[in-house]
């Protein structure tokens, strides 16, 4: 068996999103995605969500102005076995939701928090 010459064999801690107001983001992702807060950071303006898997989600406020391109950033996958029933609820909660992408063995959407972060869920067929 071959041995993990990767330096980092642990995974990812986790994936940090900028966002413009902390008590507003933080509001947004508990309520709109339900996720929930595992640590709050007043000094350093960050929340740390849990996200039912290995890699948390973090928000952290930036004094700078959130710049966001589909084409060149980074975004999290969130991964769920009932899209539909996500997507659905994500629209009537009023969330910039883009369509619903149905390929062979993949379904997928990309959805957008109140800084226009580019977020997308996806369910993989098995």
């Amino acid at each position: 068996m071959a041995q993990n010459k990767c330096l980092f064999n642990h995974g990812i801690d986790t994936v940090i999103i900028r966002v413009s107001d902390i008590k507003e983001a933080r509001k947004w992702y508990c309520d709109v995605l339900g996720l929930t807060p595992v640590w709050d950071d007043p000094v350093e303006d960050l929340v740390v969500f849990e996200t039912g898997g290995m890699t948390s989600l973090t928000i952290w406020q930036s004094d700078q102005p959130i710049k966001v391109d589909k084409k060149t950033g980074s975004y999290p996958i969130f991964k769920t076995t009932e899209i539909e029933k996500a997507y659905q609820q994500l629209k009537d909660k009023g969330v910039n939701v883009d369509e619903l992408v149905d390929e062979t063995l993949l379904k997928y959407f990309f959805f957008y928090d109140g800084d226009g972060n580019i977020l997308e869920a996806c369910q993989v067929e098995q």
